[in-house]
């Protein structure tokens, strides 16, 4: 893996089967009938390569708990239903990539067991090895480790950009308010508009 100054760096996070998969364990993300997943999946496909043909970087970041989920802190009612639904296992079709969403060989993935991204993983010094102005950020869900990781990302001094279609949450409104709360501290884009100023940077 090649590392060099980039004025942008992607992090796309939680594109993985339980997530996102209409058989998927986890529905705080997308509902399973959500008429939302194709517009949504096909935005992320378009943010990911349109990065990749621009020559930003892409970092994917994914959730995996070991069989038994006994490392998971059960604390809150979220990881309650993450242990109880046995989802997000290792080595398990929940916790791969869904098909076209995932990393291409060479590029980095991070695995971690939080909301936040950085929290508990290596996420924060790989992301310091490219030396990003802004960090564009996507994934699944919008209301957990999008909003989990943007606060973090902005707290560290980044500047953030959020892609709003390619992101979801278990119902339009939750998405929307999540958008909202987040705006003080995010750009929120369309990845077209994100798109754009890649090929303008």
């Amino acid at each position: 893996m090649s590392i060099k100054q980039t004025s942008s760096l992607l992090l796309a996070l939680h594109y993985q089967n339980d997530i996102v998969h209409p058989r998927g364990k986890i529905r705080i993300g997308i509902a399973e009938a959500s008429p939302e997943r194709a517009a949504v999946i096909e935005a992320a496909r378009r943010l990911l390569d349109g990065a990749r043909a621009r020559g930003v970087p892409v970092i994917s970041v994914r959730i995996a708990f070991r069989a038994g989920h006994a490392e998971l802190a059960q604390n809150a009612e979220i990881w309650r239903r993450v242990a109880a639904a046995g989802a997000l296992v290792e080595g398990g079709w929940g916790a791969e990539f869904y098909a076209g969403l995932g990393p291409l060989p060479g590029e980095p993935v991070v695995t971690h067991q939080r909301n936040d991204a950085f929290h508990g993983s290596p996420l924060a010094d790989l992301v310091a090895l490219y030396r990003p102005e802004r960090l564009v950020i996507a994934g699944v869900s919008t209301t957990y480790v999008v909003e989990s990781t943007v606060r973090r990302a902005s707290d560290m001094g980044y500047r953030v950009v959020v892609a709003a279609d390619a992101c979801s949450s278990a119902s339009p409104a939750l998405h929307q308010a999540s958008l909202a709360s987040m705006a003080l501290l995010a750009e929120i884009a369309t990845v077209d508009e994100i798109l754009a100023a890649f090929a303008g940077r």
